[in-house]
């Protein structure tokens, strides 16, 4: 599945668990989400940290693990 193809929301990251895994707070309906790094952000090892303000990108047919695409500045 391409990006292009993915649901886009806003979040920001509210806890870091382990494996690679990351609870992140929506700001459209206050829910709280898992999400995983998208393969770019782990080549090129970009950090994410506790209040990071993300885009999550998730399938149209599952809505309940998503991707971080993008870590807003």
């Amino acid at each position: 599945m391409s990006k292009s193809d993915l649901v886009q929301f806003e979040g920001e990251i509210a806890q870091v668990c382990p494996k690679g895994i990351y609870k992140i707070l929506l700001e459209n309906n206050k829910v709280e989400i898992s999400a995983k790094l998208c393969g770019k952000m782990r080549r090129y090892n970009i950090q994410v940290v506790v209040g990071d303000k993300v885009t999550v990108g998730f399938s149209p047919h599952d809505l309940t693990n998503g991707l971080i695409i993008y870590r807003h500045k």
